[in-house]
């Protein structure tokens, strides 16, 4: 048994060893061919740079390492662009490689299908405003294979606007934005014809429709509206839905807005909660527009601890509003500075591109006729605010006021459900059943929304029969924090009612 196991084990042993010599004598072999090839190729460049020493009698450049001790590779002025833009091949504009587009356009093509990237290659887009919303719509449009942009500003690139602009750099502080839009994207897709109009769109200056055409008379797809001022942006929103009759898309304020989840698009008749929005509703509405203008807009509140205008010093001001309006850059444009976080104007612009994209290729789901064509999804819980609506309404039946009106609509009650009371009952936290309640019985039976609180169905039918009906205090029935929670939500509501 003992000679067994010792033989085993010798042979075991021998098995390793000449494992191991071969392992050895491969990498042995390996590292021998290895340094042939080496020296092979060592030898052919030391021919070569023979050759080039002999045909130009100047000595060779010296390597420039960086800081790691790795060779910095300098470019070469004579090597061959990657899009021969003096071919006329390839049926395109610039003679481009088709193959070159398609390897491109891959991605697109695998979400849209071929049918669908086909629509977007033939789609011809105006953008009306090149700051950081236009510049970033304008940059995934041509990253995504429009046929052609044209893009309108008058203004010029600022240190200032560097912080959100997509294109813009050092070097083109001074210059047209729309030229250094120009300069930078032909450099991503030189097939797609990006157009730069250094001009104002206005519409009392001759010529001002003749801008939104194409070179040959033809309208656009698109028109993007990324103004900032007020007026020309209705002018613009009114003329391209009533007259020019195309698709136009606008983006309100994105000034003073830090949170991206509460960026929305959706028809102008459903935007919600911005101040610029709804200044542009009541303007559009007096040139006969209700409807049929899809906006992209943030829902979130200004607060004290927010950004806002930056203030006019005494010295700017002096006595005179004509002193004032004199700083503008433009005449009946904005004079003082709205604070800007970069990322939200982008978010704005990536935003108005993707619905161009997804609309243009026909993708399915953007959207919604149950929202005016224009999906909220995520963010308007319909038949939550309909059951605490007619949970309201049958509170006021209760407390027998049947001739008093419901102070709040649809549109109120996702306001209050999810602004102000987070979803949730102010009482437990819960967020099931959420129903409205008058938090204190109305002085002369007159209902206002400053007096709505969310609770829960059981906590209402608790809330009603114990203080609207049973006459006992606040106090008697909730604990401090409780009523201190009511207080501090109602006091937002008070606040935030000045800008919707």
């Amino acid at each position: 048994m003992d000679q067994k196991i010792s033989t085993n084990t010798l042979l075991v042993t021998t098995a390793v060893a000449a494992s191991l010599i071969s392992i050895g004598a491969t990498l042995g072999v390996q590292t021998l061919l290895q340094r042939e090839k080496r020296k092979q190729l060592e030898e052919e460049v030391e021919e070569q740079t023979r050759g080039n020493r002999s045909a130009t009698s100047s000595p060779p450049a010296e390597v420039e390492l960086n800081e790691f001790g790795i060779p910095i590779v300098k470019a070469d002025a004579a090597k061959k662009p990657l899009f021969d833009t003096a071919s006329s091949a390839g049926g395109n504009a610039g003679g481009y490689d088709e193959e070159l587009i398609a390897e491109q356009l891959a991605r697109n093509r695998a979400f849209l299908g071929e049918a669908g990237l086909a629509k977007v290659r033939n789609t011809f887009v105006v953008i009306v405003g090149a700051g950081g919303v236009g510049s970033w719509a304008a940059t995934m449009l041509v990253r995504s294979g429009v046929r052609k942009i044209k893009i309108i500003d008058f203004d010029q690139v600022t240190l200032s606007s560097l912080n959100r602009h997509a294109t813009a750099t050092l070097e083109d502080v001074g210059t047209p934005k729309v030229v250094a839009m120009k300069k930078f994207l032909e450099k991503v897709a030189p097939w797609c014809e990006i157009e730069p109009v250094v001009a104002l769109w206005d519409q009392r200056k001759p010529g001002f429709d003749s801008l939104l055409l194409d070179s040959d008379g033809s309208k656009p797809d698109w028109v993007i509206d990324a103004i900032d001022n007020i007026d020309t942006k209705v002018d613009l929103l009114a003329y391209c839905y009533k007259e020019l009759k195309v698709q136009v898309i606008s983006a309100m304020g994105a000034g003073c807005k830090s949170d991206p989840t509460r960026v929305n698009i959706s028809d102008i008749s459903l935007s919600l909660e911005d101040p610029l929005a709804r200044a542009t509703r009541r303007k559009l509405k007096q040139k006969g527009v209700v409807t049929g203008i899809p906006v992209v807009f943030s829902t979130e509140k200004p607060s004290p601890e927010k950004a806002n205008l930056l203030p006019i010093s005494d010295e700017v001001v002096k006595e005179s509003v004509e002193d004032i309006d004199q700083l503008a850059v433009l005449e009946d444009f904005r004079v003082r500075i709205l604070p800007v976080l970069g990322p939200l104007p982008a978010i704005f612009g990536l935003t108005i591109a993707t619905h161009i994209l997804t609309m243009t290729g026909g993708y399915p789901g953007v959207t919604d006729t149950t929202q005016g064509g224009y999906s909220l999804a995520g963010k308007r819980r319909n038949k939550l605010y309909d059951y605490a609506l007619q949970s309201l309404a049958g509170q006021f039946a209760r407390l027998r006021w049947q001739k008093q009106t419901v102070p709040v609509d649809l549109n109120d009650v996702g306001y209050l459900v999810e602004e102000i009371f987070r979803g949730k009952s102010a009482i437990s936290g819960d967020s099931n059943r959420l129903c409205l309640t008058l938090w204190t019985k109305p002085e002369g039976e007159v209902a206002v929304m400053d007096n709505l609180v969310v609770l829960t169905k059981a906590e209402q039918k608790i809330h009603e029969d114990r203080i609207l009906l049973g006459g006992e205090s606040h106090e008697a029935v909730y604990s401090a924090e409780t009523i201190e929670v009511v207080n501090k939500r109602l006091a937002e509501q008070r606040y935030y009612s000045q800008y919707r």
